[in-house]
This record gives structure tokens, C-alpha cells and sequence, in this order.
């Protein structure tokens, strides 16, 4: 079985991925005032960092390619969220979303890969992007469970094998995983990633405001409350 694997893709994702570990690095202190634009809080009782993106960058999500929407196509509320299958919080978040959208059958949720945490992560990316291609968003988020199932440091090989266990065919994978618009998809989701200041794994983008890091499943239940309530991700002062 080969594994997806293209050296100038993978130097080319690595030199982003140091541009955006060198910005995560530090948080500017107006990007500090920023995240006090709504009070959300962590399971810990933390605050988490949120601020306003642009309108134009949201709206560039749903234009990439290779992103999927599970949950209801046409729910009241989609949260975007950009994660990497080599971040145990987003291992963490992928369960919560799951059990949020078997409750609530109005939700949205569109998965953004976002492969910035090193070449393993590049590898499952392509394929995952390949999953993403040739399935079902019911079969991509039954992968997307699988590939987190495990323990340990997630590859191209962990994931070509995530893949075969949901019962997607590993020859149309590998082969559409190894194709270089594969590459480019990659890298659009990197760079709009940056361009939203997402300087963690995972982030959500959700009615015009970045959350970045996992707030745990009530602090995101709460979130789509307060937007059904009040048309934003909190309702104090509204």
C-alpha cells in the first residue's frame, strides 16, 4: 500500500506551518483587547480568546474546496471548525461535536482540515482531502470519528486505514490523495486559517466571531443558544 506522499507539497505546507507556529508564538496585545469581544468561558472558567473576523474571510470558507458539512444542511446555526488530526484538543472536539449534532438537529457544523502541526499531519490531511472527495459527508464524519478513535501520532498510514475501516475503496483514496490539487487545497486552507488569526487547534468561526481553542461542549451549546437568542455568540449587553 503506498502512502500519499509528495516532498515539495510537504516543504511548501511546512514553510506555512513555521510562519503560522512563529505568529502563535505570541499574542499582539490588540488581539489580547480583541478577545475580551464576548465573555465565553472555558471548562476551567477561563476566558476564551474570541474576536471579530472579517466578513469577506468568513465567507470564503464554505468557497474552499475540500471542506465538508455534516450535521443538518440546512440548519439555523453552522460553526466552522478549522482542526488538525494530530491535536488532542480537536480529538476532544471531535466527540463533542458529534454528540452535539445527534441533539441538535438544527445544527450546522463545517469541517475545515487545517494540517499545520507537522508532516504527519500533512500525510493524513491528503488524505483526508481525498476522503472528502470521493465520500458521503456521512462517510467523512464516520472517518472523522474513526481516525480519532486511536491513540498515538495520526500519519498517512493511520489514516488510509481509518478510511478502509468506514469502507471506502484505499486504491481511489491513495490515488486521489496523491493528486496535486490536493496540495493546493491544502494550502488555501492554511493560508485563510492565517488569515483569520487562528493561532490554535481547533478554532471555530461562528456568526462573524473567531473562537480559538476548544471551550469544552457547553461553552459551544451555549454559543448556539445565545445566537438562536440573540443573533450572536453571547447575549450580555444585548
Amino acid at each position: 500500500m503506498t502512502i500519499p506522499y509528495r516532498p515539495a507539497a510537504v516543504a511548501g505546507l511546512l514553510a506555512l506551518v513555521l510562519m503560522i507556529g512563529a505568529a502563535a508564538a505570541g499574542v499582539s496585545p490588540a488581539r489580547a483587547q480583541e478577545g475580551a469581544l464576548h465573555p465565553i468561558k472555558g471548562e476551567d472558567g477561563k476566558p476564551v480568546l474570541n474576536y471579530k473576523v472579517p466578513v469577506e474571510l468568513e465567507s470564503r470558507i464554505e468557497e474552499l474546496a475540500g471542506v465538508v458539512v455534516v450535521g443538518n444542511p440546512k440548519g439555523d446555526v453552522t460553526i466552522a471548525e478549522f482542526y488538525d488530526l494530530n491535536c488532542p484538543f480537536c480529538r476532544r472536539a471531535s466527540a463533542d461535536i458529534a454528540a452535539m449534532i445527534e441533539a441538535d438537529r438544527e445544527l450546522r457544523v463545517v469541517l475545515v482540515p487545517f494540517p499545520v502541526l507537522g508532516v504527519a499531519s500533512i500525510q493524513a490531511a491528503r488524505v483526508e482531502l481525498a476522503v472528502i472527495k470521493l465520500a458521503t459527508p456521512a462517510q467523512v464524519m464516520a472517518f472523522h470519528r474513526k481516525v480519532y478513535a486511536g491513540r498515538g501520532t495520526i500519519d498517512g498510514k493511520r489514516a488510509l486505514a481509518a478510511a478502509k475501516d468506514v469502507g471506502l475503496p484505499i486504491a481511489k483514496v491513495t490515488a486521489a490523495a496523491d493528486e496535486d490539487s490536493i496540495t493546493d487545497t491544502m494550502l488555501s486552507h492554511v493560508r485563510l486559517g492565517d488569515a483569520l488569526g487562528l493561532q490554535a487547534t481547533p478554532s471555530y468561526i461562528v456568526k462573524g466571531v473567531a473562537v480559538l481553542g476548544h471551550p469544552g461542549r457547553k461553552a459551544l451549546e451555549g454559543i448556539v443558544a445565545a445566537i438562536r437568542r440573540c443573533d450572536a455568540p453571547s447575549c450580555d449587553g444585548k
